[in-house]
Formats: structure tokens, C-alpha cells, sequence
């Protein structure tokens, strides 16, 4: 299934709970689509949200965020604007997250996160956190942390309880661009500029306990997680791969959204669909079941091919020679 953004899009969020979809697109307009496998999407709002490029966009109880600084809180049903916070950052904002039902976290280009409550639509927390803009953050709502990855090249640890920087890394070689945690908490993973996967054990986050690297040299620019074994991954080749963790390993790919980077990953509200968005103006939904039965598929070729090389092997009648003895509506711009 796919949709005809018509701009190049920066951002997509699902709704948590029906058949809904946005995307936050250069221009700064904000489109919401109601979807069905069974029929065409159909373009329910088209708002001019900001005054420059729309970065972020998720649905929460009440709200949107923009580059221009501003944080847009957009009714879904009729598309008018419910409040909107101007100047809440001094720099243009770059990424949004939910945190819980009535709060959410901003970060913007110079590396500035800040956590904001909905209902009294004001500040709560603040982290001058990196030195480069905030390219990604995951929340972890047990302990209260926030994690969040740079330009900077740095994975910091923001504790919302103390408002302070627990950790953070050292500075990488190069920049870290999206991040997930995995392995029942255990490990948090990055994907970085240069294709690199960089494996971080909780509570030791100074430097990298492990690396994959069969991704390199393409960009990893985004993670969704599939489950705590398996992470599903965004590329600037516009290829969507399946990885695991621990072992890691690069599993199968899974789709070619276009040539094009891809800008963010999301699941819809049931898991049926796994969304992508790329400077092609499209954003795809895939039938992820679709999607994995062919990974599964494809696995099962690649150990009978293995098997077959392995009976001729055992038949050679040749004597070896001998030898010696590696996704309300919140919208970012």
C-alpha cells in the first residue's frame, strides 16, 4: 500500500489505537490518512502546520511540535489548532517522543531536550544534554530515563527524576542517529553515520561493549524495534533490513523502499503494517507478516543450498590436497 505525499516527508506516526496515519512533510503541512488493506487510503486533513519543514509528528492526548521553534497541538477531527507554544526552543526542533499519557520530550538542533506536560502546556524538565542536534530518543518509564543520541556522536542518559545527565558516552567518530533499547532492558542499540550498529550494556555506557558492521558504509538512519532479539533497520540505500542482536547478524533484508534514505520506521496500532517514509514522497505500508514469512522463507533456501553444498562435499571422490594449517497529533518542524 502507498501514498502519495507529494512533498518529500521528514517524519510518520500510527495512531495507537485505529487505522490512522500521518506525515509531517518539508513544506510544513501535516496529512492524516485513514487506511484499510481492503481500499485506497483516504486523505482525512491536510494542515499547514508550520512555517518550516514539519520534523516530527506523534500522536498524543492533545498536541504537536515545529523547526520554527514551536510545539502545535492539532484537533483530529476537525484539523484546527488547540494551543500552540511558541519559542520552546531557542533552536529548531529536530525530534518528539511520547513519554507517558500527559508528558512528552523535545530536542532540538544544538542538542537541547526538554520534557513538557500537556495538560499545563509548560516545561518540566530540561537537559542541555549534547553539543550537536538530538537526532533520536527512547524513554524508559520504570527508572524515568531518557536516552537520547547526537550529531555530537554521544548516547546520553537523562534522568527525569533528579533533572539531571546520569551518563553519557564518550564522543564516537562518527554520529549516532537513532536508538532502541533491547534485550529486556539489557542492551541499548545505535545506529550510526557510517552503517555501524554500536551495542551499549545498561549502566555501562561510556564506550561500546560490541559492534555490527555488515551494514557499512550506508547510514543506519533508523530503528524500530520487532522484538528483544530483532531490530528492523532504515538505511540511506533505502534498503529495510531485519537484524539480530546477541547474536548479531544481518538476517535477511526485507524490503527496498526506493535509492533513497530512509527517514523513519513505524508499526501500525495492530502490528500489521510496517510504515516507511524516503525523499521519494511516498510513504509505503508493508504487510509485515508478508514481510517476515519471506525472511523465513528466504532463510530456509539459503540452509537447503548450505545442506546440498554439504552432500556433494561428502561424495567428492577427489583426494584433497593437503594444506597448512569473519508510530490528538503532536508534529515537530
Amino acid at each position: 500500500m502507498e501514498i502519495d505525499l507529494g512533498k518529500v516527508p521528514f517524519t510518520m506516526d500510527f495512531h495507537p489505537s485505529t487505522n490512522l496515519v500521518t506525515a509531517g512533510l518539508i513544506t510544513g503541512d501535516l496529512h492524516l490518512y485513514r487506511f484499510n488493506a481492503d481500499s485506497s487510503p483516504q486523505r482525512l486533513l491536510d494542515i499547514h502546520a508550520h512555517t518550516e519543514s514539519c520534523r516530527a509528528a506523534r500522536f498524543i492526548n492533545d498536541g504537536q511540535g515545529s523547526s520554527d521553534c514551536s510545539i502545535l497541538a492539532t484537533d483530529l477531527e476537525t484539523g484546527s489548532p488547540i494551543a500552540r507554544l511558541e519559542n520552546a526552543h531557542e533552536d529548531a526542533i529536530f525530534s518528539l517522543i511520547n513519554l507517558t499519557e500527559s508528558t512528552i520530550a523535545t530536542g532540538d538542533d544544538q542538542g537541547f531536550i526538554k520534557v513538557w506536560d500537556t495538560r499545563q502546556r509548560s516545561c518540566c524538565n530540561s537537559f542541555n544534554a549534547h553539543e550537536d542536534y538530538v537526532s533520536d530518543m527512547t524513554f524508559v518509564s520504570d527508572s524515568m530515563k531518557l536516552l537520547s543520541t547526537s550529531g555530537d556522536g554521544t548516547l546520553s542518559v537523562c534522568n527525569l527524576r533528579s533533572n539531571k545527565i546520569q551518563s553519557q558516552s564518550e564522543f564516537s567518530e562518527e554520529e549516532l542517529l537513532s536508538v532502541v533499547i533491547m534485550k529486556n532492558g539489557r542492551k541499548v542499540i545505535c545506529g550510526s553515520q557510517n552503517g555501524t550498529l554500536l551495542l551499549y550494556s545498561w549502566g555501562f555506557f561510556k564506550d561500546c561493549s560490541d559492534r555490527l558492521t555488515g551494514l557499512s558504509p550506508n547510514s543506519i538512519d533508523s530503528l524500530l524495534k520487532l522484538d528483544e532479539d530483532r531490530v528492523i533497520t532504515g538505511c540511506e540505500n533505502g534498503l529495510i533490513s531485519l537484524v539480530g542482536i546477541l547474536p548479531n547478524r544481518i538476517i535477511q533484508p526485507l524490503a527496498e523502499h526506493s535509492e533513497y534514505p530512509i527517514e523513519h520506521l513505524a508499526f501500525s496500532h495492530d502490528r500489521k503494517f510496517l510504515g516507511s517514509i524516503s525523499h521519494d514522497q511516498v510513504l509505503k505500508m508493508w504487510d509485515l507478516d508478508d514481510l517476515l514469512q519471506n525472511s523465513v522463507n528466504a532463510q530456509n533456501d539459503q540452509a537447503a543450498a548450505s545442506d546440498s553444498d554439504s552432500d556433494e562435499m561428502d561424495v567428492d571422490t577427489k583426494p584433497p590436497k593437503s594444506r597448512k594449517g569473519t508510530l490528538d497529533l503532536i508534529a515537530e518542524l
